[in-house]
């Protein structure tokens, strides 16, 4: 199998979920935000203090655009689909898992470090990431109402689904 890419909102359980289906499918583990701290040796709020919103995007695009893994499950930033060259090349090493959830059940985010721009609700962040999340999607999980065991197999029917049939006359 390639990669495994989990999309989606601060706090609908990328990273958590990520462990447990790289365990479970015997693949490595990867957190962009942890490959963006230990290449930039600073914290993700410094470098958004350091480098403003629109900086800090750019540089998680850089980095999820060059990432190069093999047989990963990749748990990404939830702002990483505003870079179009990070998410093509996400989308070509990988399956794209848009972990979905409803904004009501996502209402803990303001003790996530979300970053708002002046004037930004987290409703507004959210509405203007749904579009983006189901556009690169190659697959949608809905976690609603799911605790992590449910949604782990949730993810996996789906992957194994999505899965290219082998032909058995071959």
């Amino acid at each position: 199998m390639h990669n495994v890419i989990l999309i989606g909102m601060p706090g609908v359980g990328k990273s958590t979920l990520g462990v447990l289906l790289a365990k479970t499918l015997g693949m490595t583990f990867l957190d962009t935000d942890l490959v963006i701290q230990d290449q930039k040796k600073a914290l993700l709020r410094e470098l958004i203090a350091q480098h403003g919103i629109d900086g800090f995007l750019a540089l998680e695009g850089t980095v999820c655009a060059g990432l190069q893994a093999e047989n990963a499950v990749i748990a990404t930033g939830g702002s990483v689909v505003y870079e179009p060259e990070a998410m093509a090349h996400l989308r070509e090493i990988g399956t794209v898992v848009y972990l979905k959830l409803g904004y009501k059940a996502l209402a803990n985010l303001k003790n996530r470090g979300v970053v708002l721009r002046p004037g930004q609700t987290l409703r507004m962040l959210y509405e203007q990431r749904i579009p983006l999340y189901e556009t690169y999607a190659h697959i949608t999980v809905d976690c609603g109402g799911q605790d992590i065991e449910h949604t782990l197999d949730r993810v996996l029917r789906a992957l194994e689904k999505a899965q290219p049939k082998k032909n058995a006359s071959l």
